[in-house]
């Protein structure tokens, strides 16, 4: 049996207990919030007569002992949990981002790593049925090496609370989910971006809901992105909608079930080579799916077995470069660097 104590119980907890429920062997044992009676409204809606309830989460970890911690707090207090998470020898699955800064970033996964605890982030677009026949596909070879790669993001939710007054709220708390996806796909090693941040007039947020950024992603490979979160009208799914260009055909997506691909016959019909459909095939028994489900039973077995996940924090702070570096791009106006996450 694996003892969790779960801490932050906003909105987002009920996507993780709601997975949680469907897990045996695992067993929420302690509720922590800074509203102590959020938790245990949250303990009576799931039934978890027996957690301990708290709004100190060392207290409650000194007194419950489990084997691993649940974040879904805000990312300001991110930190602050992984350490406490850490010292008290706990696993730790946290909610993305990873963390509200570099430097955060780095001292949670060296805090791991000298912890000798698991420690993975809940990038669950990872395991969205697509993104892993996209991987599988381009891997494949059969439209061969992937050049360049486009993803469109423009929703327009009136979410209200913390969200409406972050600065760079799009790359900070959205974009991260496209620029993995993107880097799974493509086996992207981030180098370098260039980004620019703008408030439409129509906005609702107080800074950063719209972007476009062109990043180098290795191996003569650009991904662009360009999102925006007051674009209403012709929305496109939350998982983006997707061009990738290869040297021998495309592949699209919709980001819902329309995956379709194209390759290049050696035939030449006047100004263009001809193309035809190719099948994108189905999921192998081997891809890891299921969103929040998918990657909390990952993180079971990787508690069980003693081995890595596959969002472990020491590969996600590579996406959270991008993220970051992004940023810093918006606010200079220069093209930024992105450092190598290799030894963290």
């Amino acid at each position: 049996m694996i003892n969790v104590v779960l801490v932050g119980c906003g909105a987002m907890s009920k996507a993780w207990l709601d997975a949680a429920k469907q897990i045996d062997g695992l067993a929420i044992v302690g509720l922590v919030d800074l509203d102590a009676e959020r938790a245990r409204a949250r303990a009576r809606e799931y039934e978890l007569s027996g957690a301990v309830i708290g709004t100190d989460l060392d207290a409650v970890l000194d007194q419950t002992r489990p084997d691993a911690v649940f974040d879904v707090v805000v990312p300001a207090a991110r930190r602050e949990v992984a350490l406490s998470a850490f010292a008290h020898h706990c696993h730790l699955l946290t909610e993305k981002p990873l963390a509200d800064s570099p430097d955060n970033a780095r001292a949670i996964v060296e805090a791991a790593r000298s912890a000798g605890r698991i420690h993975a982030v809940v990038q669950n677009r990872r395991y969205v049925a697509n993104v892993r026949r996209i991987r599988r596909f381009l891997d494949s070879g059969a439209i061969g090496a992937p050049t360049s790669i486009h993803a469109d993001f423009f929703v327009a939710p009136h979410f209200g609370g913390f969200r409406e007054e972050m600065r760079h709220v799009l790359l900070l708390d959205m974009a991260i989910h496209t620029f993995d996806a993107a880097r799974y796909m493509v086996a992207g090693e981030p180098a370098g971006v260039y980004c620019h941040e703008w408030e439409p007039t129509n906005s609702w947020y107080r800074q950063g809901s719209s972007a476009t950024a062109s990043f180098d992603l290795g191996g003569a490979k650009l991904f662009t992105y360009a999102g925006s979160w007051c674009a209403a009208g012709f929305r496109t799914s939350w998982d983006s909608t997707w061009r990738i260009v290869a040297e021998r055909g495309s592949i699209v997506w919709d980001g819902a079930d329309g995956l379709k691909a194209e390759v290049v016959r050696p035939v030449r019909e006047g100004l263009f080579d001809r193309t035809e459909p190719i099948a994108v095939p189905p999921l192998d028994p081997a891809d890891r799916v299921g969103g929040h489900l998918g990657i909390i039973q990952d993180f079971v077995r990787a508690v069980e077995t003693g081995t890595e996940p596959e969002t472990r924090g020491a590969d996600n702070i590579k996406s959270l470069a991008m993220v970051f570096a992004a940023i810093e791009s918006a606010e200079t106006g220069r093209r930024v660097a992105i450092a190598s996450q290799e030894g963290l």
